[in-house]
């Protein structure tokens, strides 16, 4: 152990208070100063202050009733010579005894307070930046403020997936193609508590066979001819410690299934030519336009990875039984395709919502979208009408009289139960044709005579 000579200590103790930045000043428990550094001295200008009472020599102070009190003043700010200043007061204890207080002073003005602040500041807004890249790149770009519609059904739907999107749960979105599902695993990513981690995205359908496999799983250099010499990650493990989205599940081969299912179980991957599982911790959402159900009948997909998958599962409604959404949509999207085309609509056509409305809309979301670009580019001036669309007119048939053929309004009439029912069970198609009086296989024979 070290030894110190007392005076040598004290000497040094003296020139370090000497020379710190920091204004500072002790006194006794009664006020009376016992040190004072020359920082301190210089920007009071005294000289000689040991002895004297803490009041005579510093303006506005409070060293003496902390002496008092026994208790710290952090941070306080004290106007010394027109000066806002940060001063700390802190009592010191010997025995359990207070024996002096310590007083500094952080910002001579607090101007040089605000300069910190300042620079604290730019340096959140580039944090700020990069983050957003970064999100850009390797994160969810959508939230679920992103995701619009009021109806019923969007509104339940939404619910569910901001339940489940607290949860590490394996989610399975399901509907058809052009309704948002990739919208939904977007704002699932970012509302959970892998927000931070990556968010990698895969089409399972637009990926050949062969390559499909290294892309999720990656490969071990040498691998195969034309591999990378250092080998390459697969999107599992660029996906670690947040989420990967498995699109088009339904289309990926049977083959791949059966290592999928091992990822899901154990947790681990296996890089193609590799040796040895690689640990990963990544949360799967996987979404399809198929029924899955029907491809396990066709022996296309895995029943035990469907069990494993369907764990939590969300059903996007088309946009056919969402019509109220119509309003916020197209407004919304005319704000998107403004951005894209400069093309500004100030005024809509009542009977371009007669035209939205009485379509099918089989594309969903996307044919929307894609059919009012279309409209905005054959719309002359800035009023978009029913004629400016490229979709098929509602059809009229009336007599001379008025009235329209029966056969045509009894098919009305029908399409119009049908709706309601699908409406009053949320969906479910067995419990609606229970409601109709009629067996299952007509009313999916009448769902599909209606496009609905």
């Amino acid at each position: 152990m070290r030894t110190f000579d007392p005076q040598s200590y004290q000497d040094l103790l003296e020139e370090v208070l000497e020379k710190a930045h920091e204004c500072i000043v002790v006194t006794d428990p009664d006020g009376f100063i016992l040190l004072m550094n020359r920082r301190y001295r210089e920007f009071l200008g005294v000289d000689h202050v040991v002895g004297k009472h803490v009041t005579e020599v510093i303006p506005n102070t409070r060293m003496h009733i902390v002496g008092k009190s026994g208790k710290a003043e952090i941070a306080e700010i004290q106007r010394i010579h027109g000066q806002d200043m940060i001063a700390n007061r802190v009592p010191i204890f010997k025995n359990g005894k207070l024996v002096a207080v310590l007083g500094t002073v952080m910002f001579q003005d607090v101007r040089e307070l605000h300069a910190l602040a300042a620079t604290v500041d730019q340096l959140k807004r580039e944090l700020a930046y990069y983050k957003r890249e970064l999100r850009r790149k390797l994160g969810a770009n959508y939230h679920f403020e992103n995701i619009i519609g009021s109806s019923p059904k969007m509104q339940a739907v939404k619910k569910l997936a901001q339940k489940v999107a607290k949860s590490d749960t394996t989610v399975l979105i399901t509907g058809e193609s052009g309704t948002g599902k990739e919208l939904f695993a977007h704002a699932i990513h970012a509302a959970s508590r892998r927000e931070m981690g990556p968010f990698i995205r895969v089409n399972c359908a637009a990926i050949p066979d062969t390559l499909l496999e290294s892309e999720l799983f990656g490969y071990e250099a040498g691998a195969f001819t034309g591999a990378l010499q250092k080998g390459k990650k697969g999107k599992f493990e660029l996906a670690n410690h947040g989420t990967i989205l498995l699109d088009e599940i339904g289309d990926m081969p049977l083959t791949l299934q059966a290592k999928l299912l091992r990822v899901l179980q154990e947790k681990e991957v296996e890089r193609l030519g590799g040796t040895k599982p690689i640990s990963i911790d990544v949360r799967i959402i996987a979404s399809t336009h198929r029924d899955l159900r029907e491809r396990i009948r066709e022996g296309k997909f895995r029943e035990d990875l469907f069990y494993r998958l369907n764990v939590v599962t969300i059903n996007i409604p088309p946009l056919r039984e969402r019509l109220e959404d119509l309003p916020e949509l197209v407004h919304d999207l005319l704000d998107q395709l403004m951005e894209s085309t400069g093309i500004h609509v100030r005024k809509i056509e009542e009977d371009v919502w007669d035209l939205l409305s009485g379509y099918s809309w089989p594309g969903n979301v996307r044919e929307l979208r894609n059919a009012l670009e279309s409209a905005l580019h054959l719309m002359e001036g800035d009023c978009l009408k029913a004629d400016h669309f490229l979709i098929p007119q509602p059809e009229k048939k009336e007599s001379t009289f008025g009235v329209r053929p029966l056969r045509e309004s009894i098919e009305e009439a029908e399409k119009e139960a049908i709706v309601r029912a699908l409406a009053a069970t949320v969906g479910n198609k067995l419990e609606a044709a229970k409601l109709l009086g009629i067996s299952k296989s007509s009313f999916y024979q009448k769902l599909e005579k209606y496009g609905l």
